[in-house]
């Protein structure tokens, strides 16, 4: 099989229930970039929470790519070179601020500095994201962010209470706005053009590839973009079971070396 471009989403996918990459995951990735094969981290974390990453799996050389924020972000790993950059407007941050605070639920801003609420009260899943992108909180009232550069905005709070929010979000943000869950806990705004599908078949036609050399490999809603546009999309057997109606491989799961069976079988095979 000709796949010339793997995307891999890290939570749920490449990293195990204890966020760590496996020695076989590890491998595998290493015999695919020695294949030639462009290995892609695809995530919906901002950059600062993906650079051990690059680090552990030695994707800084020359010509290789990291989509993150959910695709509102893409760059070159050995420049830091942006190739997308598609920030949120002020505008629009107060509109999705304000309707937080109308559905009752805890929000935050992501700038590729730090995470940013306006919740005096700092939601546990606000605290839970920086913690785990290793980013710092900072705590802003709308009338103090016109200046951040807000590259995704986060609806964060118990699954329950987020659910019901969900239900009564007007049809009007979802014009605007691109709006993935990727989390339980977690809903995601990006500008309208942005999702990591967007970003996949833009590096596919910076790189000369077609959807068929293209592969994508997640678990979450908000992978359900870059699985639909690629010629294999494959899911985690911990995959929500939505997502997994559209994939053409079902991997095992991420406690069992999920991406490694997956890049061995159906592409270095």
């Amino acid at each position: 099989m000709s796949i010339k471009l793997v995307a891999v989403d890290i939570d749920g996918t490449l990293l195990n229930s204890k966020n760590e990459v496996t020695p076989e995951v590890a491998k595998a990735v290493k015999e695919a970039r020695e294949a030639g094969v462009k290995f892609v981290i695809a995530t919906g974390r901002p950059i600062a929470g993906v650079q051990n990453l690059l680090e552990e799996l030695d994707l800084r050389h020359p010509d290789n790519y990291v989509i993150t924020f959910n695709g509102g972000l893409v760059q070159d790993t050995a420049t830091e070179e942006d190739i997308i950059r598609e920030p949120l407007s002020y505008e629009d941050y107060l509109d999705i601020e304000f309707l937080s605070r109308k559905l009752g639920v805890h929000l935050h801003a992501i700038t590729k500095e730090g995470i940013y609420t306006a919740n005096r009260n700092i939601g546990k899943y606000t605290v839970h994201e920086a913690t785990l992108v290793s980013m710092p909180i900072f705590y802003r009232t709308p009338e103090e962010m016109p200046d951040k550069e807000i590259v995704k905005i986060m609806m964060i709070d118990e699954p329950d209470l987020l659910d019901q929010a969900i239900s009564r979000i007007p049809q009007e943000f979802y014009d605007r706005f691109t709006i993935v869950k990727s989390k339980p806990f977690y809903l995601e705004f990006m500008p309208k053009t942005v999702s990591k599908g967007a970003a996949v078949l833009h590096l596919a036609e910076k790189l000369g590839f077609s959807p068929d050399q293209l592969m994508a490999i997640g678990d979450e809603e908000n992978d359900r973009a870059m699985l639909e546009v690629v010629g294999h999309p494959v899911v985690m057997e911990n995959g929500v079971p939505e997502v997994k109606k559209i994939a053409k491989h079902i991997t095992k799961s991420n406690d069992e070396d999920g991406v490694a069976y997956a890049l061995r079988k159906w592409v270095l095979d």
